[in-house]
């Protein structure tokens, strides 16, 4: 499920009359029975709707008066978020024969054509104060407090995102509400004003149409999400933005070094403007320093399972989990421990809205069996990033509903994926050019197209420590084999290499200095383009002995990776 809550306005959308029918009520239930919570936002005054609504109880929160006040069901608990009515206000309306004249905890409120007299005694009287409009109704309320705020408090207590929220209403004091929900849709007796600003509009009018839009919500959660939802922008292609729905599953694969963190960093910025949640699973440090995220664990300490739950539990955080001071095969079990805890919030809140999976093959490998757990989740709203599409396993891959590959071996990644995958590789796949991506979703019948992706506004920094002390993976590891491979002593990561470098012998050391190894390595692997150049002009520098040369190279080592931080660069 990604819609968790339904939000209703009373009079004229779920009420015709101040009374509820039967089959409204029965379709509020069964809704409820699907998992879902049920918010009552409403202009009323609490004392008012228990009265007209017996049944008022099947709500998990009322927000009432307008946004004003909170009540619970449940626990019969109420809260207001907002100041008491002032008693000079209601005197002064009294006085000028404003009537009906009702007060609440917060609201006051009358009828037209009193909205003139009321405007001129808030202004006499120099209140900070606000007139809303319901059909005839003026509802005076503190400024900003609205039936947008109300639902506001009201999902924080549920912990649930605006995101996860359908809204209907059908009046002039629904607008506020129904644009702060993931989904608003407004009943075939609303207001043309309010029908032009939904995003569905009911063929039923009142408690028929929401009625109707229980059924959808139940039966057609997800293709709802991905019709009606703009998702996260992606970049444009033919003049046109696009958009990635969020109930996808994406992976993003390409060469070592070739942008897909970036690709990865913007669009987590386009999730924070959009107020949707997402975890990163960062297992080698590429995303420390994130914008907008909360790290979790670094290169001497891992993350705590508990402290992820808690932290992902807060519907406005976001959070990197840095697996760095974990070993390499130590990475997937992790991962399969965090599943079940994750699965669970996301089975209540729909959170977080994405989860991005960097060095996917690490943490769901294909030689791992067990991976019922990841199935479980169904992975929606969820981007897998790799080098390796091959070595992921292969049930998650069949859960991929969009590709998105770069660099000059994107025709190669779209055809590993569907040989993975077992499905047919399609036709003429263009390569993409210079800061394009290639795009493909394998379930719509479509081509692969070239999709010019948005970039960050934020540059991550190189991780060091991840370098320097982290484990890389045995593709990623330097391996001194000497001239006639006689030797295969492994380097995962620079303090290793720089030890290794200083045992061998210097035929060994030369051969691999001569062959350039060294500055591949730096360039492709550690991504320092500034080390490999200033090691490449040691490699051919035929004049250096090998005493020199091996010095030179390790003191630009050292210098950029493992000398103090205090210490300045010489």
């Amino acid at each position: 499920m990604y819609f968790m809550a339904l939000a209703t306005d009373y009079d004229g959308t779920l009420a015709h009359n101040g009374l509820v029918s039967a089959s409204t009520l029965s379709a509020l239930e069964k809704l409820k029975r699907s998992g879902r919570k049920l918010i009552l936002v409403t202009g009323r005054e609490l004392p008012d709707l228990k009265e007209a609504f017996r049944e008022i109880g099947m709500f998990d929160k009322v927000v009432a008066e307008n946004g004003a006040l909170i009540y619970t069901p449940a626990s019969e608990e109420e809260r207001t978020i907002s100041p008491s009515p002032s008693t000079d206000l209601v005197d002064k309306l009294k006085k000028r024969g404003v009537k009906p004249l009702s007060v609440g905890r917060s609201i006051v409120a009358t009828w037209e054509p009193h909205q003139a007299t009321v405007l001129d005694v808030i202004k006499k009287l120099g209140l900070e104060l606000e007139i809303i409009f319901n059909k005839g109704a003026v509802m005076i309320l503190p400024s900003g407090i609205n039936k947008a705020t109300g639902l506001a408090a009201a999902l924080d207590d549920l912990r649930l995102s605006p995101s996860n929220v359908v809204a209907v209403g059908d009046a002039e004091n629904d607008h506020a509400f129904l644009r702060a929900a993931g989904l608003s849709v407004a009943v075939a007796n609303a207001l043309p004003s309010v029908k032009e600003t939904a995003d569905l509009v009911t063929k039923g009018a009142r408690g028929k149409g929401v009625e109707d839009l229980i059924r959808k919500l139940i039966k057609l959660d997800h293709l709802i999400v991905r019709k009606r939802s703009r998702g996260v922008l992606l970049g444009t292609a033919h003049g046109k933005k696009v958009y990635l729905s969020p109930v996808e599953t994406v992976l993003i694969a390409g060469s070592s070094g070739i942008g897909k963190s970036t690709l990865a960093t913007a669009l987590t910025e386009r999730l924070v403007e959009k107020d949707l949640q997402f975890c990163i699973f960062d297992p080698e440090g590429d995303y420390d320093g994130l914008q907008g995220a909360v790290p979790l664990g670094d290169a001497s300490s891992a993350p705590s399972k508990d402290q992820l739950l808690e932290l992902i539990g807060k519907p406005d955080t976001n959070v990197v989990v840095n697996g760095l001071a974990l070993k390499v095969d130590e990475r997937p079990d992790f991962f399969a421990e965090l599943l079940p805890g994750l699965g669970s919030v996301r089975y209540r809140t729909a959170r977080p809205h994405w989860l991005i999976i960097d060095e996917a093959h690490h943490l769901l490998p294909k030689k791992r069996e067990d991976t019922r757990a990841v199935l479980s989740l169904e992975l929606p709203g969820t981007v897998l990033i790799t080098v390796h599409p091959e070595a992921i396993s292969t049930g998650v891959l069949r859960l991929v509903t969009a590709v998105i590959a770069l660099g000059p071996k994107a025709k190669s990644v779209i055809k590993t994926f569907c040989k993975e995958a077992g499905l047919e590789a399609p036709r003429n796949i263009p390569t993409p050019k210079g800061e394009r991506v290639l795009l493909w979703r394998p379930h719509d019948d479509k081509k692969p197209f070239t999709v010019k992706a948005i970039e960050p506004d934020q540059s991550l920094k190189r991780h060091s420590r991840k370098y320097a002390e982290g484990e890389l993976d045995e593709a990623g590891s330097f391996y001194f084999t000497g001239p006639k491979k006689a030797m295969n002593l492994r380097a995962h990561n620079l303090i290793i290499f720089a030890r290794m470098a200083e045992g061998i012998d210097d035929k060994t050391w030369e051969y691999h200095l001569r062959a350039g190894d060294y500055s591949k390595w730096f360039r492709r692997q550690i991504r320092d383009k500034d080390l490999a150049h200033e090691t490449a002009a040691a490699e051919k520098d035929k004049r250096l002995s090998p005493e020199e040369s091996r010095k030179r190279v390790l003191e630009a080592v050292r210098r950029r990776y493992t000398a103090p931080a205090t210490a300045p660069e010489k």
